[in-house]
Order: structure tokens, then C-alpha cells, then sequence
């Protein structure tokens, strides 16, 4: 009886575990440039990183399977020597549309300073408390921003704590030294995307990002009109933030997730008052005027 007992106790942890979980990530090695190399290391790291990543519990929210956040991590590999890799990091993530079978893109970040140390079978454990590794606080710190972002696109302000908790990431590393965590590498690093998500200058972004899913696309089920018209409404968002800072970070990823499927929403469905969007989409996005241009009203 006691031995059935303590079966059932762990079965309903085990559960409980399960649900715990939050993401749902598909982490990609390319290592097609590196020759001469036994490849098995490169096929150990990818099922390192995902087992990290999806049996690593992140936040204290409960999570259904239904609820978890898909994900990727491609990571392509440009040098290793030495257990040492030097490589770049495409992250992107997307979030269901409500009453809908469709998922929409929400982020969309190429990170070329991606160096680390890797050896094989090592044990991967993030401490939020210390710096171990970079390669355990760039997956971790993208991971709370991919957290964040969706918090964000379903409750304004609601991705705050995980906001926070990449900027203590970013805290613990740079003393390091490593590439992406200095406020002097460049202006479109680690650093930067989370201080832009912490500042207030920056706000437009979030609340482009609420109205265009939450007020737009999750309403489109009900009412397409009323949703289209919150998507419109989220450029306006943008284009106060682009006022300020005129080719902004956040400005820009928001673009390189949307374009595409801004383009089909604008150019189908009903008449909504749009008026010079095509002109205010090429001040704010100039690196997409042949997407914008294509737009049939």
C-alpha cells in the first residue's frame, strides 16, 4: 500500500513538472562551413541546448501543453577549435491567434557575437544568480525576452519580470568581457534590446505589439474590420516611436517578424481607414518600401 502510495506521489510531481514547463523550442546546429572535424560534437550540442531549454522550468506561471511558447534557435557554427565555437544565433518565436488555427510571428533577432565553450556531454544548468557560461546566459537571456515579448502581446506591462530578469542576465555578464553584453559593441546587441524594453522611450513598441495581437489579430475571429483597424493603429504606435528615434531597434525587429503578414492583412479583407499608410510604413521601414509598395488596397 505504501509503495502505491509514494507511486502515485511521484506520478502527480511528474505531472505537475510537466505543466510547469513553459517552452516549446526547436534548436537547430548548422556546422555545414566546419571540415575535418568529428561531427558528433556539433549533434550532441543541439541535443544539449534542447533539453536545456524545454526541461529547464523558467518562470513560477503554470503552463499546459496547449500553452507552451514555440520557439527556435538556429545556430550556425563559423569557427570551432578547441571546444571553442564561434557562431551566430537566429532566435524567433511566435504565439497562436486566438479562436484560429494560425500562429504569428512575434520575434525575429539575428545575434552574430554568439562565442563560446562547449565540451561534449558537459552538464547544462543556468544559476540566474552567477555568470557561468556565455553559452548558458545568451540561451537563457533570449529566453526570458521571447517570455517577456508574449507576456507583452497578450497584457501590457505584464512582461516587466521577465523584461528584469534579462537585464540581471546582462548584468552578470559583462563584467566577462564577452561580445554582446558591452553597452560599446554596438548599438543593436544583447545590452541594448533589453535596456530598450526597459525604457520608456520605448513604450510605442510595446503597445504596437499589444494592439496589433491582442486588440488586432485575436479579435480578427469575431469582428475582421475592428481588428484590422487596431493593427493600423498599431503603425501609428510606431510611427510616434520613429519620431523620436528614427530607425529604432525594436522598430526594426518589429518589421522583420511582420512585414510579410502585414502586407497580406493590409491588402485583403475590409476597407478600414488607412489613409498615407503605404508613405508612413516607408518612413518607418525603408528597408522594406518593395514589400510596402506591393500593398492593394
Amino acid at each position: 500500500m505504501r509503495d502505491k502510495l509514494l507511486l502515485l506521489v511521484v506520478l502527480i510531481l511528474s505531472i505537475g513538472t510537466v505543466n510547469a514547463q513553459e517552452i516549446n523550442c526547436r534548436v537547430v546546429i548548422n556546422y555545414d562551413k566546419i571540415t575535418n572535424v568529428n561531427t558528433q560534437i556539433f549533434k550532441s550540442l543541439e541535443t544539449s541546448i534542447n533539453d536545456f531549454i524545454n526541461k529547464t522550468v523558467w518562470t513560477e506561471k503554470t503552463f499546459e501543453n496547449q500553452e507552451k511558447i514555440s520557439c527556435s534557435m538556429f545556430i550556425t557554427i563559423n569557427a570551432y577549435e578547441n571546444n571553442n565555437f564561434d557562431a551566430s544565433l537566429q532566435v524567433q518565436s511566435s504565439r497562436p491567434i486566438f479562436n484560429s488555427g494560425y500562429s504569428s510571428n512575434l520575434l525575429n533577432i539575428n545575434d552574430k557575437d554568439f562565442q563560446f565553450q562547449y565540451v561534449e556531454f558537459q552538464q547544462m544548468y543556468f544559476n540566474p544568480n552567477s555568470y557561468d557560461s556565455n553559452l548558458m546566459s545568451t540561451l537563457a537571456f533570449y529566453i526570458y525576452i521571447i517570455l517577456g515579448i508574449d507576456a507583452e502581446s497578450f497584457e501590457l506591462d505584464s512582461g516587466l519580470p521577465y523584461f528584469q530578469k534579462a537585464q540581471e542576465v546582462v548584468n552578470l555578464a559583462m563584467p566577462g568581457g564577452g561580445k554582446g553584453w558591452q553597452q560599446s559593441d554596438r548599438t543593436n546587441n544583447r545590452y541594448y534590446l533589453v535596456a530598450d524594453l526597459l525604457s520608456g522611450t520605448f513604450k510605442p513598441y510595446l503597445e504596437a505589439i499589444y494592439k496589433y495581437h491582442f486588440q488586432g489579430l485575436d479579435l480578427m475571429h469575431k469582428d475582421l474590420k475592428a481588428g484590422k483597424k487596431a493593427i493600423v493603429e498599431s503603425i501609428n504606435s510606431l510611427e510616434a516611436l520613429h519620431k523620436t528615434r528614427p530607425n529604432a531597434f525594436l522598430t526594426r525587429l518589429f518589421f522583420d517578424a511582420k512585414a510579410d503578414e502585414l502586407v497580406a492583412i493590409l491588402s485583403g479583407g475590409p476597407a478600414v481607414p488607412a489613409d498615407g499608410i503605404v508613405d508612413k510604413l516607408s518612413r518607418i521601414s525603408p528597408l522594406n518600401s518593395s514589400k510596402w509598395n506591393a500593398i492593394k488596397f
